[in-house]
């Protein structure tokens, strides 16, 4: 009949759960490192000047984030596809290892100026407030697709309130991920 069909060999794949425990394990340890050990990054004076409310806010923050996806990719995820090219990995864990070296050491710094303690409170919980709601918007996405398929359906608000974002938006587990780092950015003061 004339048909070609093209192959693309991607090469070595990886497994998505394993992909996400290595990305997210990553800035869980980076921030922890730089939070716990500042001599090793801004001298020795800096284990001698403590850290604001706002640091130490911040690195619960960090924390509690990534623990929480950890927690979901162990519990809450379920992938239609099984693999991805393991080169992938090292550009994956590369942007989320880099990018929490870069946050934590600002953040961290003897020199932060924490910004008011108004601003701080305001912004976490907002923060605390988008975590809630991504992790609700998981939750609903996970009711979608029974263990072991490939269904997909149309994801509808239910009884909880964080997920009437699925009214207005397509992704609210993005939006809510995007008003967490905005939330945290304002907390900090840190882009």
């Amino acid at each position: 009949t004339g048909t070609t069909i093209y192959i693309k060999d991607l090469g070595p794949q990886i497994g998505w759960t394993t992909v996400f425990l290595a990305e997210y394990a990553g800035p869980l340890i980076i921030y922890a490192w730089i939070y716990t050990r500042p001599w090793l990054f801004y001298g020795d004076g800096a284990a001698l000047k403590p850290y604001s409310l706002c640091t130490n806010i911040a690195m619960g923050c960090y924390t509690v984030h990534y623990v929480k996806r950890l927690l979901e990719t162990l519990f809450v995820h379920r992938f239609s596809h099984g693999t991805m090219p393991i080169f992938n990995l090292f550009k994956n864990c590369s942007y989320y290892w880099g990018f929490t070296a870069y946050v934590a050491y600002h953040v961290n710094h003897p020199l932060f100026t924490p910004p008011s303690a108004l601003q701080t409170n305001i912004a976490l919980a907002a923060f605390v407030v988008c975590e809630l709601g991504n992790f609700s918007a998981h939750w609903t996405l996970r009711q979608l697709r029974p263990p072991g398929s490939k269904v997909r359906r149309i994801p509808y608000p239910d009884s909880n309130p964080l997920t009437g974002l699925f009214s207005l938006v397509s992704c609210p587990n993005y939006t809510y991920e995007t008003g967490a780092w905005l939330s945290f950015t304002v907390m900090t003061q840190c882009l």
